[in-house]
């Protein structure tokens, strides 16, 4: 059997959580193994309303006042009564930064391995074979887990799998797991708002993004391109090198060392498309990108590549958006 454990987002289903879901049913369908869906702690009654259309073997549900705000210590307990409770082979979330902080502590609990931020999957026969970045996203391993393990714990990097390719179809039932916790298992708490970025400016729900690159220039050029972004109804992001020069803050920035964002439309403007950013945007549905370099590597996954001056481009673009 295969877990998939949904994550709370201010209210909702966590983006990432969506395409664990379509990852779980991806492996599910490889490997002939049913899915169940545990609905866990902080709003986990709306997470279980929100997931009813899911196709899933059963749907659980996971909550207690204990648990009603995150906490490491919490969840990380009652996920691993869980697994004892219902032994399924891969547990599976999405690579979020909530994840990071209490999902090695399972993995040590229950002395079980953990796969993490899973770019892609591959099988060799029954045997799946997890692909992820190392050395700073410049290079990928393979990562094939030891067959004689009851339990491997899974985290999927945001875009590896899209939420479109969730099936419907429902549950075929619904439990509520008996939570167990006292004062004692609770030994640490997290602040009120653990989100992904201090500021509250989450990219990961934006619909649509511009982005900015050091094709800019000059941090006096960065206005022109916040107003093609209000033109557009978008958020405004950006590569590493706008950050570390202190023209936009830190939570602007997408790639392997920012957030990782799968907008309907990434519209790049003067990035060259360096693989520490491409792994953080790469599963944007449409991306639009203009540069003036037509060997930019950003090219080889845009949908519409713009050979030309962003400083004529953006400018014009903005005015015809206004109109």
């Amino acid at each position: 059997m295969i877990l998939v454990v949904l994550e709370n987002q201010r209210g909702n289903i966590h983006a990432f959580s969506k395409e664990a879901v379509a990852a779980g049913q991806s492996l599910g369908s490889k490997l002939g193994m049913d899915v169940s869906i545990l609905c866990l702690g902080e709003n986990a009654s709306s997470l279980k309303e929100q997931a009813n259309d899911y196709k899933s073997k059963s749907l659980i549900l996971a909550e207690h006042d204990m648990i009603s705000a995150y906490s490491a210590d919490g969840y990380s307990k009652v996920l691993s009564d869980v697994i004892k409770d219902v032994s399924p082979k891969y547990v599976i979330m999405g690579h979020s930064y909530m994840v990071r902080d209490f999902l090695p502590r399972v993995s040590a609990k229950l002395d079980i391995p953990f796969v993490s931020d899973i770019i892609s999957v591959t099988y060799d026969g029954d045997s799946p074979i997890f692909a992820r970045q190392v050395f700073n996203a410049k290079l990928a391993t393979n990562i094939q887990p030891d067959s004689s393990s009851n339990t491997t714990l899974l985290s999927f990097q945001s875009a590896a799998f899209s939420s479109d390719e969730i099936e419907l179809g429902g549950s075929d039932a619904v439990s509520v797991f008996e939570v167990s916790l006292n004062a004692e298992d609770i030994k640490s708490s997290s602040e009120p708002e653990f989100q992904e970025s201090a500021s509250g400016v989450d990219l990961t729900t934006a619909d649509v993004i511009v982005s900015v690159g050091r094709g800019i220039e000059s941090q006096d050029n960065i206005p022109m391109v916040e107003s093609l972004a209000k033109a557009m109804g978008a958020e405004i992001a950006s590569s590493r090198p706008v950050v570390d020069m202190g023209w936009l803050p830190s939570y602007r920035q997408v790639g392997s060392s920012g957030q990782s964002v799968s907008p309907n439309l990434y519209f790049s403007v003067g990035i060259s498309g360096a693989i520490q950013h491409v792994v953080g945007m790469k599963g944007s549905k449409n991306i639009i990108a203009i540069n003036k370099d037509e060997e930019a590597p950003i090219f080889e996954i845009a949908d519409y590549a713009v050979i030309g001056d962003l400083m004529e481009i953006v400018p014009k673009l903005t005015e015809e958006l206004q109109k």
